[in-house]
């Protein structure tokens, strides 16, 4: 066998989990037991994990998540309304395959940017596109695109994120032109992608914080019929715990 013109053909072909798997038999002592068959199939099956976890690498670049969260740590101990079979539902992923919403509300401090989080890397994990914003920066965006033409853009990159997860919604108070951006994103949004946000406000609420009642109607029928909710409450985990889980 020509090893060295092997790798580098390997190389070009941008086979490097191949390569390392092969690297790997060469200097391993007991694989010449192996059959041709077996050891074929071990490189096909690098390859195969190399690009899994490369892409899954990609995922969670992009979705730009704000803390570290899996869904494996989630703490169900505190008594905050989180019930695991829901959790364990919507790791499933259906909701996200369908196209359906998820509305995540309690008080400051009870975990819901985790638990946001936490779904969306299980998302990127199964192999869907999300992206996370924090919603006032998602609001200054939309403003900056207005301002700089850049907004037509960013809208088609939402609407082509499988997930869109947009945490404390509410904190900040938006224009009305901000509002019908974001009425914008729910429409071009509603059954063909998913949305889950975060709010410390009940959505019986929005209607006072997004002031047009028309425009207020349109988000609250796109974002809540048919959508998964999940009302926290109890004190903030803050005081108890240095991290949030």
């Amino acid at each position: 066998m020509l090893y060295e013109p092997t790798i580098q053909k390997l190389q070009a072909m941008k086979l490097h989990g191949m390569v390392e798997a092969l690297e790997e038999q060469r200097k391993s002592a007991s694989v010449g037991d192996l059959s041709f068959e077996d050891r074929l199939a071990m490189l096909i099956e690098r390859q195969w994990l190399w690009k899994e976890n490369r892409a899954l690498t990609a995922r969670l670049q992009f979705a730009k998540l704000r803390q570290p969260a899996c869904l494996e740590d989630i703490d169900y101990r505190h008594s905050r309304g989180l019930q695991r079979s829901v959790i364990e539902h919507l790791a499933g992923g259906d909701w996200i395959q369908h196209s359906q919403n998820c509305l995540i509300t309690g008080p400051t401090g009870v975990g819901k940017s985790y638990l946001a989080c936490a779904l969306a890397q299980k998302a990127c994990r199964d192999g869907y596109r999300t992206l996370y914003f924090y919603a006032p920066k998602l609001f200054r965006e939309l403003s900056a695109g207005q301002a700089d033409g850049s907004l037509p853009s960013l809208l088609k990159k939402l609407a082509k994120t499988q997930l869109l997860v947009i945490d404390d919604w509410g904190l900040e108070k938006a224009s009305p032109a901000q509002y019908r951006d974001f009425l914008e994103i729910l429409d071009d949004r509603q059954g063909r992608a998913a949305t889950l946000i975060t709010s410390q406000f009940p959505p019986v609420r929005w209607h006072e914080l997004i002031g047009d009642a028309t425009v207020a109607d349109a988000i609250l029928d796109r974002l809540i019929h048919g959508s998964h909710r999940i009302e926290l409450k109890g004190e903030s985990l803050r005081k108890n715990r240095p991290k949030e889980r």
